[in-house]
């Protein structure tokens, strides 16, 4: 037990799909809703409502007697709590229109509120009345002009994001800190919310821009951008190069990736379409697609697009805010962020892990592909696989690179002979200088001496058709094993339709001693390999239709099998129910036992947790199953890979957006220790605040290598953000870090934190009670303190339970608190002090 609270913030998960479970209802298995209730548009009339409140912040930009009149919206409990504190969000409204327009959200804010779909926040809705509401949120530099009956412009910017920020958070309890901050609008506040992001990262780390007025490089002639003087210098109502200068992308060329920002861009798919072809690409979605993919490309922002079934008009905005505040919420931190103890390495583009290799000295051997320059290596073209040896420290002693001016892809690296590396993966260059002119994708295993030389390259593939290497393992005489898929035929093979799994081996020497073909009449692929006993090895993938001897169960099914060391098949087995299933990893153990890594979404092991659920499923050599372990949350989580620890233990790895241990933020990667019998252990989750582990389609970017001699691993990956002190360089970066196991099951944690506080509320005493459950299960909760006793029943793991007793005294002497944890076994009682509280001192 702890009274300790840990500083992990609220975490909700979000993603393109994720966040339309959260809105929905998860859908399990059958059709059945599991994990959430469902949302419905509209107000919930069991939903605890908050208030609006009406204010004006002074502001001295504004010039004498200046102000931004505003209403706030205050979460339910805001009034019960005097100590709780809370992230904010400010909404501008677009042109013409006033603050009443956001006001409609309350509503949603109250049902999202209420489901725990987001954390409780303020919501400030500023007035722009100025320029004839078409101020576009700028410090406008226009003097005014009789012609044009326009009066001058004013600092608009600087009165929102100084003093209405300032007089917010001097007179609310919100978290004055630019992690617990952001900024939305739509239309002429879509500009604006953009504006504010991007140029004031210090105050604001997100962005809600919903069908956003901006254009590049200059808005039509018929916009309205021009007309009202926000862009005014002089008695000139719009000036093309203040225009420049107040743009997104000078701000973003501006911008600090040291202060990373995340932007939620949402537009309708029926926006007006100019009639003048010369200006159709200054149509708002057009412009917002080009805004999206300009900004991700750039170091420190990230970003998510939604194009929405509608115009320019609340049809659109209000269910892309609910789906916005989700997103955004789920980043916005009223703690200090947990430190995650990780390397990041990364060129300025987008780029992707290749895979991770202990050597004998204590370092590490990395795969990285690099989509631009990094540490010395320059370019060849498209994405570039780089091999980086590196020593105890993290110094590079040598790096390699296998690139041609077309695209590689690395997707493993394993040991071989006297110190070689060996690394596979797949080209669409001459890798080999035998493949002139080829255009479609090959495999290749390339190795590497230990002095980082290129000692052989073996390129591979139908000459027709695509061919990649998704997974290598060693063989055990120097050489490796290779699975992945051809859409072609390979030699010696027969195409069953589609794509086709294929399964090799490679010789210590670059020889290609056998390719082996097999599939079923839908796409399936091999995504894992690992040796097998007696020179065998194991292979495992997806399969669309099914496969020989495995047939098919549902869209997506896993699959197993085992071949001899001269490939013939010896096994196959389904790992498949009639959901989407997928084998994305395989563990070899000492007693020849291999143990399939995947994600389920129906029951292999247990009823299903809702989306996709973690499963582990362990065969005995000759293919007999000895147990399956399925484990998941409400939303999407997917084992990835593995590494055996010692006496047939294994830690899987893989992604979450739940919380399967603690949570950090957007995407995380966890790890689960498994005893040998498949009994669940540790969980540990790792990453930043935003997507880990994963691209934006959630497929995995992730590697493990287990430490000789010990119940560890490294791991490397992709991410989108940074771990505490690094900066990310580029859309997406390669993590590296370490990680420690214990073996055997783990027992059941109880711990709870609390807090127990005594105020004075009006002259009269409050003592307030929260218990954070910190275990791993769900409990029931019971808070009692002298002026009263409250039941919570069924406290989620990282949650809390949260009462406020009103003593209807002016004062009180020192005195405890009692929360008690009903277990099976019993119950446990924790009991913290408040301080005497004298309110007429």
């Amino acid at each position: 037990m702890t009274s300790a609270l840990p500083t992990t913030p609220p975490r909700v998960p979000r993603s393109r799909r994720r966040i339309a479970a959260l809105l929905a209802g998860v859908v399990g298995a059958g059709g059945a809703v599991v994990g959430l209730p469902l949302v419905v548009a509209g107000p919930v009339a069991a939903a605890e409502q908050g208030t609006l409140v009406p204010g004006s912040a002074p502001s001295e930009a504004l010039g004498a007697g200046g102000a931004v009149d505003y209403t706030v919206y205050l979460p339910p409990g805001y009034d019960e709590d005097a100590e709780q504190r809370y992230p904010t969000v400010y909404l501008l409204h677009g042109r013409g229109d006033t603050q009443a327009a956001w006001q409609r959200v309350a509503t949603d804010l109250d049902e999202l509120i209420g489901t725990e779909a987001i954390q409780p926040l303020v919501v400030v809705m500023p007035d722009a009345p100025w320029n004839d509401r078409g101020s576009w949120y700028t410090d406008s530099a226009y003097e005014g002009s009789a012609d044009s009956g326009e009066g001058a412009g004013l600092q608009v910017e600087t009165a929102l994001t100084r003093d209405l920020v300032g007089h917010v958070d001097a007179t609310y309890r919100t978290v004055a800190d630019r992690e617990a901050r952001a900024v939305g609008g739509y239309s002429m506040g879509g500009a604006g919310a953009l504006r504010l992001t991007l140029a004031h990262q210090d105050e604001f780390s997100a962005g809600i821009v919903l069908s956003p007025a901006v254009y590049v490089p200059q808005p039509p002639a018929d916009s309205s951008v021009r007309d009202h003087g926000g862009y005014g210098v002089g008695h000139e109502l719009f000036s093309p190069e203040r225009y420049t200068e107040l743009s997104y992308p000078a701000a973003l060329a501006a911008l600090d990736p040291a202060l990373p920002v995340h932007l939620f861009v949402a537009v309708g798919d029926d926006e007006w379409a100019n009639p003048d072809p010369a200006e159709a690409s200054h149509d708002i979605d057009f412009e917002s697609a080009r805004l999206y993919n300009t900004a991700r490309r750039v170091p420190g922002v990230t970003a998510e697009l939604r194009v929405m079934d509608g115009g320019h008009d609340w049809d659109v905005w209000q269910p892309a805010f609910r789906e916005a505040i989700v997103d955004v919420s789920s980043r916005l931190r009223t703690e200090p962020t947990v430190p995650w103890d990780a390397e990041l390495l990364g060129s300025a583009g987008d780029d992707r892990a290749g895979g991770i290799l202990p050597t004998p000295d204590g370092g590490t051997t990395v795969a990285l592909n690099l989509a631009g320059a990094w540490a010395g290596s320059q370019p060849a073209g498209g994405l570039d696989v780089v091999l980086a040896r590196r020593d105890a420290d993290g110094a590079t002693l040598w790096q390699h690179p296998i690139a041609t001016a077309a695209d590689e892809r690395a997707y493993g690296v394993v040991a071989g002979r006297a110190g070689t590396t060996l690394v596979a993966g797949y080209t669409k260059g001459d890798l080999d200088g035998k493949h002139a002119g080829t255009t479609r994708d090959d495999g290749f295993v390339a190795a590497v001496t230990a002095t980082g030389e290129r000692a052989w390259t073996l390129q591979t593939g139908d000459p027709a058709a695509a061919d990649r290497f998704y997974a290598v393992a060693p063989d055990g005489a120097g050489g490796a094993y290779v699975a992945g898929y051809t859409s072609g035929t390979v030699p010696g093979g027969t195409s069953a339709g589609d794509k086709d799994a294929v399964v090799g081996r490679v010789s210590a020497g670059g020889e290609l001693l056998w390719l082996r073909q097999v599939g079923g009449p839908g796409e399936d692929k091999a995504l894992a390999v690992a040796p097998g006993p007696d020179g065998s090895v194991y292979v495992g993938g997806v399969a669309g239709q099914g496969m020989p001897g495995a047939q098919a169960a549902g869209a997506n099914d896993g699959w197993v099998a085992r071949y001899d060391g001269a490939g013939e098949l010896v096994w196959m087995r389904g790992v498949a129910t009639s959901a989407n299933d997928q084998v994305s990893g395989l563990v070899a153990r000492a007693d020849g036992s291999v143990v399939a890594v995947g994600h389920t979404r129906g029951a292999l092991g247990g009823a299903s947790a809702g989306d996709n659920d973690v499963f582990a499923r362990a065969f005995d050599a000759s293919g007999e199953v000895l147990w399956t372990t399925q484990t998941g949350t409400a939303t999407d989580d997917r084992g990835v890979t593995g590494v055996a620890g010692a006496d047939g233990t294994v830690l899987v790895v893989g992604t979450t957006y739940g919380s399967l241990g603690t949570p950090v933020g957007g995407v995380d990667v966890f790890t689960l220790a498994l005893a040998a019998d498949g009994t669940p252990g540790a969980v540990t989750q790792l990453g930043t605040r935003e997507r880990d582990g994963a691209d934006e389609w959630d497929d995995a970017n992730l590697f493990a290598a287990a430490l000789p001699g010990a119940d560890g691993a490294w791991l490397s990956g992709l991410t989108f953000g940074a771990p505490l002190g690094a900066v990310n360089a580029g859309a997406g970066d390669v993590f590296v870090t370490r990680v420690e196991f214990a073996t055997g099951p783990s027992v059941p944690s109880t711990e709870v934190g609390v807090e127990a506080t005594a105020r004075c509320v009006g002259g009269r005493v409050q003592v307030s009670v929260r218990a954070l459950n910190g275990g791993d299960h769900a409990v029931d909760v019971e808070v009692s303190t002298p002026f009263g006793t409250k039941k919570f029943a069924g406290v989620g793991a990282g949650k809390s339970a949260q009462q406020t007793f009103s003593a209807r005294v002016p004062a009180i002497e020192a005195g405890v608190a009692t929360v008690t944890v009903h277990e099976p076994a019993g119950p446990v009682e924790v009991r913290t002090p408040y301080a005497a509280t004298d309110c007429a001192a």
